[in-house]
């Protein structure tokens, strides 16, 4: 992300606080998420967009824009069809890159961590919370499978509506629930004039968490 903006301009753009020190960072990482992520919610339209990466047995690296939906001390969780690619993938290997895009802030958050999947206990309150729509959705798409035309996807969306018509709860999917992201590193970026960004790196060590500081 070192070209992401113009080598000169006043560092007093590069985000709600223009630099990122260790003197002034929290000693836990989630709270120093918090802290960005409520600036996030502030300033941008979709704060929650993350790129999810993951890798397939064969090593075969994966990535796309999934929505985060809940985080705390246990992580962050994300929900998907388990026929999907990146479901596949959490399968084969249960791990996986988060990566907070904030461009207009000049800031960015990457998280890497093991992953799991959430039960359907865990993952219904969720669902029930979905507008129907979405609901219909998660069971008109075959996530990642081929389809013949977007008619088919129509048609299937349109006989779900008459088998759930308005009113009639949707039940969640079987094939369909959440993802829990349990973070090892994290690493908090700021963009800075000259190239010359700041680099946070929180990484697992020992049951702490230790801080260090990237070259740009």
């Amino acid at each position: 992300m070192t070209d992401a903006w113009p080598a000169g301009g006043d560092a007093g753009d590069a985000g709600p606080d223009g630099s990122l020190d260790e003197s002034g960072a929290e000693p836990d990482p989630l709270a120093q998420f918090d802290k960005w992520f409520a600036e996030a919610a502030e300033r941008l339209p979709e704060p929650t967009a993350m790129v999810l990466a993951t890798v397939s047995a064969s090593g075969l690296p994966r990535a796309r824009t999934v929505l985060l939906k809940a985080h705390d001390s246990a992580g962050f969780v994300f929900y998907t069809n388990r026929a999907s690619r990146k479901a596949s993938d959490l399968a084969e290997v249960p791990r996986a890159c988060l990566l907070f895009p904030w461009h207009p802030i000049r800031r960015q958050v990457i998280i890497e961590g093991t992953v799991s999947a959430m039960t359907t206990a865990e993952s219904e309150p969720y669902f029930r919370s979905r507008p129907r729509g979405s609901q219909l959705g998660a069971w008109a798409s075959r996530q990642s499978s081929v389809i013949a035309s977007r008619a088919e996807l129509d048609d299937r969306f349109a006989a779900l509506s008459e088998r759930w018509p308005e009113g009639t709860p949707v039940p969640m999917p079987p094939f369909w629930g959440g993802y829990l992201v349990r973070p090892e590193v994290y690493e908090f970026w700021q963009g800075r004039a000259d190239r010359l960004h700041d680099r946070l790196r929180y990484r697992r060590a020992g049951g702490r968490w230790v801080l260090e500081r990237l070259a740009p």
